[in-house]
């Protein structure tokens, strides 16, 4: 049986991560492997739920409020879809993961980042992605991006631009923290140029 694989996904609002996510997946199942397809907030039936209270919700949440509500879908997620997948020897292929938290949660909302961090490896029992993919933009793009398709905005998309650089910032000292985990990706690239930059690093995987 093929080893499975953990792949992530993460970058700002507008990066394109549904977008290498199809590609990825669509690449892998013409390679014969069986992909699990989800993301954070959401891929589950509780998950959705809790989509739709961390994003959608009318009113403030409390930052440390809403960081536990991450973790908890993250903790279902991870126990309910993710380690099975990876134990039947499929590749799982999410858009965002822990680091969504610790950039979003921890450095958007200005919390500490270590115990963000931490309370996400708690709920995920310590797994971590294979390979984690960064698709970084700055923000005057995304927003430009995001004002062409969007006729709503949820509640971190609708943040003022601040928030979205720390969140960029956040995002590439990740990245040069765990440069084994992680390949940063210019977002402004070809979609094609991105996809093939992806698919060479996930190719020594399987």
């Amino acid at each position: 049986m093929s080893r499975g694989l953990f792949l992530t996904l993460e970058g700002g609002d507008g990066s394109g991560k549904s977008t290498q996510a199809s590609l990825l997946e669509q690449w892998l199942v013409g390679r014969d492997r069986t992909v699990v397809r989800t993301r954070e907030p959401g891929g589950t039936p509780v998950g959705v739920e809790i989509r739709e209270i961390v994003l959608h919700h009318r009113g403030d949440i409390a930052p440390r409020a809403e960081a536990l509500l991450y973790a908890a879908d993250r903790a279902h997620h991870v126990a309910s879809v993710v380690r099975p997948a990876i134990g039947r020897g499929e590749i799982v292929v999410q858009d965002r993961y822990l680091d969504s938290s610790v950039a979003y949660q921890g450095a958007g909302r200005v919390l500490d980042a270590g115990e963000v961090r931490s309370l996400s490896e708690w709920a995920a029992e310590g797994l971590m992605p294979d390979l984690t993919v960064l698709l970084d933009l700055p923000w005057e793009v995304a927003r430009r991006r995001l004002d062409g398709a969007r006729t709503r905005y949820d509640r971190l998309e609708a943040e003022a631009g601040e928030f979205h650089e720390r969140v960029r910032d956040a995002y590439l000292a990740l990245a040069e923290a765990e440069p084994e985990r992680f390949v940063v990706v210019d977002a402004t690239e070809p979609v094609d140029e991105i996809a093939a930059r992806i698919r060479a690093r996930v190719e020594p995987l399987l």
